[in-house]
């Protein structure tokens, strides 16, 4: 059984990594990272609210967001707060994901917003 390079389905996707869909599986396979990427489909959130949200630490919070920037199912911009300082915000990218068995082999597809 092999997997394949996802499809990516949605505006002009070039520049969005693409991992294989196994590699996809495996991302999301971790609870924690369901967690955080359901914290930051639901709004855009801080990486303190998202480790708040999806009840992890903060440490947990930051590396699962920076595994999902990594496989382009986040992103992330600079924000700055009426305080002045610099905030990055967590979106998430990927509106959908789909993964199907053809002939043996596993696909995916990410539709993003």
């Amino acid at each position: 059984m092999a997997a394949r390079k996802p499809v990516h389905r949605g505006p002009d996707r070039e520049d969005t990594p693409s991992p294989s869909a196994a590699e996809l599986l495996d991302l999301l396979g971790d609870e924690y990272t369901r967690r955080v990427f359901e914290a930051v489909a639901d709004e855009p959130r801080g990486g303190r609210a998202v480790a708040e949200a999806a009840d992890v630490s903060r440490p947990t919070a930051y590396r699962r967001l920076n595994a999902l920037k990594d496989a382009g199912l986040v992103t992330s911009e600079c924000q700055v707060a009426i305080d002045g300082h610099h905030r990055e915000q967590f979106v998430a990218s990927a509106e959908e994901l789909s993964v199907s068995l053809d002939d043996g082999d596993i696909e995916a597809v990410v539709e993003f917003n």
